[in-house]
């Protein structure tokens, strides 16, 4: 690759003997100017004010226009006598870590390389300081005409060295963002979350310039006289009005499709899976069920309850009084009995024992009609559903 500028690097005490080299090329289709009517080239000619003459290249010097309009001439001795440190030396004057380097100051990007045998060691040197560290140093080098701010990393096991602006030279963002207040949700920034994933990342060789390789098959198909224009196909203009969700929603399931149809097999299923998409209920929210179902429910439970409580209530009421009755009727008839007895006679006697054995008979009968009473109750409890407590 040919040097557009020699010199050297000054690192510290150490001086290295260097070549400066473009690190990057412009592929663009360059197009000349032509007369639309016939064709023809038209060309700009470098003409004098003063004579009205065409000058050629070699007669075009350098000057300073004041602001009356009147010209001081500059020469390349002139500016050969500046004392300027940097004129033939790119000199370092730091060594930052390179996330503090904006990405907005960077500029044009060449290569240095060693310039003669005794560089080699002082630029391996400097080049294995800057792996280590990993710091970029900052330089100030001159070049066509101007002094430069520059940046030195470590490509590969080259030393390349990035044109910076200056810091003056960056433009404030003032008027830039929008001016309205926007608030973005959470659901909206989890989708954009899922699309960055799906997207994923991309092999930055393999991306290439479209346009351009439109441009070439057309001139080629022109040259050839095939070239047969096709409509063009005009999207919509800004200004419209849509779902943010719902257009990031279906970004999603193209991405992903899109991904899983290059990737394939395996990966691509994987992929799909990383970014699965929720979809987002929009507008009312789905209906509760209702609480006055819940409480008719309650109630009739507690109803029910209720009425079984009172049946047994009844039963077990019913099944005293029983008891109560036949102990009184036994009570009248031993007394009965006994009075007989004093009263003398046998067949008084014989008269009380049956009524007091019939008195037993009747107590043991109502008190087994209390015992199945309360069984009965017992089971009715069981029986009965249960109250559910209210949220």
């Amino acid at each position: 690759m040919r040097s557009i500028w020699n010199g050297a690097i000054s690192f510290g005490l150490v001086s290295i003997p260097i070549k400066l080299v473009n690190a990057t090329e412009s592929h663009s289709i360059s197009f000349r100017q032509i007369h639309v009517t016939d064709g023809g080239r038209v060309r700009y000619r470098k003409v004098c004010e003063l004579d009205g003459e065409e000058v050629s290249s070699d007669e075009i010097g350098k000057g300073y226009e004041e602001a009356d309009g009147s010209i001081i001439p500059i020469t390349e001795e002139d500016l050969a006598q500046l004392p300027i440190a940097t004129a033939k030396t790119i000199e370092i004057v730091s060594f930052v870590p390179a996330d503090e380097i904006d990405p907005l100051q960077m500029d044009a990007a060449y290569y240095l390389a060693a310039n003669g045998a005794t560089a080699a060691k002082p630029y391996t040197l400097l080049r294995e300081a800057l792996k280590r560290s990993r710091r970029v140093a900052i330089a100030k080098y001159a070049l066509r005409g101007r002094e430069r701010l520059g940046m030195l990393r470590v490509v590969d096991d080259v030393i390349a060295m990035h044109g910076l602006l200056w810091p003056d030279e960056i433009r404030a963002p003032e008027g830039v963002a929008p001016e309205a207040s926007v608030s973005v949700r959470e659901a909206e920034l989890d989708l954009a979350d899922a699309l960055m994933a799906t997207l994923g990342e991309v092999e930055m060789a393999s991306l290439h310039d479209d346009y351009r390789e439109a441009v070439e098959a057309m001139i080629a198909a022109k040259a050839g006289g095939a070239f047969e224009p096709a409509e063009a196909v005009v999207e919509p203009a800004g200004g419209q009005v849509i779902d943010l969700m719902a257009a990031l929603e279906n970004s999603v399931r193209a991405a992903r499709a899109s991904r899983g149809a290059e990737e394939g097999g395996e990966e691509g299923g994987k992929i799909g899976k990383e970014a699965k998409v929720t979809p987002i209920r929009r507008g009312a929210a789905a209906a509760a069920p209702k609480a006055v179902g819940g409480k008719k429910s309650t109630a009739g439970a507690a109803g029910r309850k209720t009425a079984t409580g009172k049946t047994a209530a009844g039963k077990q009421a019913a099944g005293r009084k029983t008891v109560a009755k036949s102990t009184s009727t036994a009570a009248s008839a031993s007394a009965s009995a006994s009075a007989s007895a004093k009263s003398g006679g046998k067949k008084s006697t014989s008269a009380a024992t049956k009524s007091a054995s019939t008195a037993r008979k009747s107590t043991s009968a109502a008190a087994k009609s209390a015992s199945a009473t309360a069984k009965k109750t017992a089971a009715a409890k069981k029986a009965a559903p249960r109250k559910r407590s209210s949220a």
